[in-house]
């Protein structure tokens, strides 16, 4: 035990001894939740709308009122007049204007002869956020002039209710599951993989090789130091990401205790998954190049930024056996569900068994040898 507690002190001395490495493992992750929390997941403002009034009735008048009333108020577009719609329609093409409505001739004349009115709406349909945010809105407002102007008194429609669970999540605090468990991520990557397969090229190990100590204390000394890494990044982390995204849930005692279990679950699931990547490998530019590589087939499998339901049968199966998928689940239910301990047992369960799994799959592959 004293020689594996050696190989541990020493690899938890190096790492702290690198305060740049420690800063830069811990920015990346709080970098792309301020960064990507703010950049998605916001409401559609500031659009323009170019109006190609041919009517000038009193019914085009009252549409364009509704128009202003959404510019002064939701802010969700705001309207240019044109005269010809031709112009409008290339305009929208080549992005000097992001939609265009069409008020035809005689619109008027058809509102009030109920004679089937129509407006004409065209869309920059390649940009998806913008295009449905706009629709959406446009299809409220013919709602509302389509409603009677005289309310019946008795509801004869059907009505839907929602009964939402949680208080109002933003992107931001979406997120924060994400954040967390890429810090720890990144913390086992470059905090033992690139560490690990350094100390080979420079010959560290080949100090051990000299020493009595055991295969097996060797290993698990290296991969309990990297959990360690991994858990105060975890806990860094989500501390930090609690006070940006404005969550004071993570500061509650039981909260606590169990992030603290998640998160030291995740380490052990994400640390021996890269030691059994990483225990055949010699070359220090192997774990770089494949970095960007697992981040992409850990993290957007995942469920992390979508829902894993919308993904192609293939991508379903990658996240099942993914453990990023069950480290941020566990860290949703516990941050923004407050589930409990039955909503993340499942979550623990498999982190520890994965990470004992993948642990006793790399430890017979170690080489004790040069």
């Amino acid at each position: 035990m004293n020689r594996m507690f050696a190989i541990i002190e020493r690899e938890m001395r190096k790492f702290f001894r690198s305060p740049t490495l420690m800063i830069m493992s811990l920015m990346l992750p709080i970098l792309q939740l301020i960064i990507i929390g703010n950049a998605f997941g916001g409401k559609i403002v500031d659009t323009r709308v170019a109006v190609v009034d041919y009517d000038h009735g009193p019914q085009a008048v009252k549409l364009r009122e509704a128009f202003d009333a959404v510019a002064a108020n939701i802010k969700t577009f705001s309207t240019v007049d044109y005269n010809n719609e031709v112009q409008a329609r290339e305009d929208v093409r080549t992005g000097r204007i992001d939609a265009a409505i069409i008020i035809p001739k005689q619109y008027s004349r058809r509102v009030y002869a109920q004679d089937a009115p129509k407006l004409g709406f065209v869309v920059d349909n390649s940009d998806l956020f913008t295009s449905s945010a706009l629709e959406a809105e446009m299809q409220s407002l013919v709602d509302a002039l389509n409603a009677p102007q005289i309310p019946n008194r008795l509801q004869k429609s059907i009505a839907l209710e929602v009964v939402e669970l949680y208080p109002y999540v933003n992107y931001l605090k979406y997120l924060l599951p994400m954040t967390v468990a890429l810090a720890m991520y990144i913390s086992v990557m470059i905090g033992g993989g690139m560490l690990y397969i350094d100390d080979k090229a420079r010959g560290v190990h080949e100090g051990y090789l000299v020493t009595p100590i055991t295969k097996l204390e060797l290993v698990f000394g290296l991969n309990v130091a990297g959990a360690i890494k991994a858990t105060l990044s975890g806990i860094s982390i989500g501390v930090i990401g609690s006070l940006v995204a404005g969550l004071g849930v993570v500061f509650h005692p039981i909260i606590m205790l169990q992030m603290l279990s998640l998160i030291i679950a995740g380490s052990i699931a994400f640390n021996g998954m890269m030691f059994l990547l990483m225990v055949r490998v010699d070359d220090p530019l192997v774990p770089r190049a494949m970095f960007g590589v697992l981040n992409v087939l850990l993290l957007y499998p995942s469920g992390a930024m979508y829902p894993t339901v919308s993904f192609p049968r293939w991508m379903q199966w990658m996240s099942v056996i993914d453990p990023f998928t069950y480290t941020i689940h566990g860290f949703k239910s516990v941050l923004l569900k407050d589930g409990g301990w039955v909503s993340i047992q499942s979550d623990l369960l498999f982190l520890m068994i994965f990470g004992i799994a993948t642990l006793l799959v790399a430890t017979p592959l170690f080489k004790r040898t040069l």
